[in-house]
């Protein structure tokens, strides 16, 4: 007859927990269709009401087999009690070492967001050392702290050391592609290779670094991608960041203008646009004549920019060439077909 009753009550919970999350989910089906505050809700009454379920049913159970509620609470508590007192010094000392980690590692944050905000020229090598000292530093706190508590509950620490350096062997033995990983970041850190913020193209891919690890390293590129690079595989490197870039500007006009004229104009015009471009760095200069095409004297002009901000230079002074030349009645000549036609007799 218990029995019976007993499975009749976990009949009856589990039609009525289906029965409310059946509701509950057209409630917040219907609310998701109105705006974010209702689904929020909905949410908080979903929760409010299992804990209600909860708490009624577990009183009903117990009810149902006579079992002391409050003695039950008492000896949870009784035993709660006896073991904090039985453990107070282990207690503590873990207590002190999570909070004394704490501090360190808020410590070292501050630190290292101090000196990656300090201006210098070697701002970006400061800030890319400073991120690598946090990750090592927040690892090796970690492991220190597990090892101090394990030993403060009693747990020999000397067999994990032990087993860390049997692990650290076997790791080595099977995960060289990770060891070459480490040792190339190693390096690319430490002989300055690269720093976050650089533009850089590492085998055929071109973008800024966004992050260096020991591992691998994060560039973005100028569609906002993010490709993550294995250290080990970097074979081929262009660091665009530690020189100035050239804009190159190529045009065309007529054969029967004015060589010279055309390259004196440009002197003395393209120096007044400077102010319009300040990633400029320096006066233009007007090379001259670089072929003589099909249909036009191709010249070009090169321009001293910051650094991978010569697209935007080039952009803008092809506009401004075009309008000193149509200014001054040069003609940019475009390709022409003649065709003689034969004159009958």
């Amino acid at each position: 007859m218990i029995l019976f009753a007993s499975n009749g009550l976990n009949i009856a919970l589990t039609l009525g927990l289906l029965v409310i999350f059946i509701g509950l989910a057209r409630f917040i089906n219907k609310s998701m269709r109105k705006n974010i505050e209702e689904v929020k809700k909905g949410i908080l009454l979903l929760y409010l009401v299992l804990f209600l379920v909860l708490v009624f049913f577990v009183g009903l159970s117990l009810w149902f087999f006579n079992m002391d509620l409050i003695q039950i609470i008492q000896d949870g508590i009784e035993g709660f009690v006896a073991l904090i007192i039985e453990n107070l010094s282990a207690l503590v000392g873990s207590v002190v070492t999570i909070f004394v980690a704490a501090v360190l590692l808020k410590l070292i944050g501050i630190l290292v967001i101090k000196a990656s905000q300090k201006a210098g020229p070697a701002q970006k090598r400061v800030k890319t050392i400073m991120k690598l000292v946090k990750s090592i530093s927040r690892y090796t706190i970690y492991l220190v702290v597990a090892l101090i508590i394990l030993a403060l509950w009693g747990i020999n620490v000397l067999p994990a050391l032990a087993g860390l350096g049997i692990l650290g062997l076997v790791v080595g033995l099977g995960a060289q592609s990770l060891i070459k990983d480490f040792i190339s970041g190693f390096f690319i850190i430490f002989e300055h290779h690269f720093d976050v913020g650089d533009i850089i193209e590492v085998n055929g891919y071109k973008g800024e670094v966004v992050d260096i690890g020991l591992k691998t390293t994060k560039m973005k590129n100028w569609k906002q991608d993010i490709k993550i690079i294995a250290n080990g595989s970097i074979s081929e490197l262009i660091n665009y960041s530690n020189t100035q870039s050239v804009a190159i500007i190529e045009f065309g006009i007529a054969y029967k203008e004015d060589i010279q004229k055309t390259i004196d104009i440009l002197n003395i015009e393209l120096p007044k646009y400077m102010e319009k471009f300040p990633d400029i760095l320096e006066v233009p200069v007007v090379l001259g004549v670089t072929e003589l095409a099909s249909s036009s004297v191709n010249i070009k002009v090169l321009i001293r920019t910051n650094t991978e901000k010569h697209y935007g230079v080039e952009r803008g002074m092809r506009q401004v060439i075009k309008e000193i030349l149509d200014k001054n009645n040069i003609e940019i000549p475009f390709p022409q077909v003649v065709v003689h036609k034969p004159v009958s007799e």
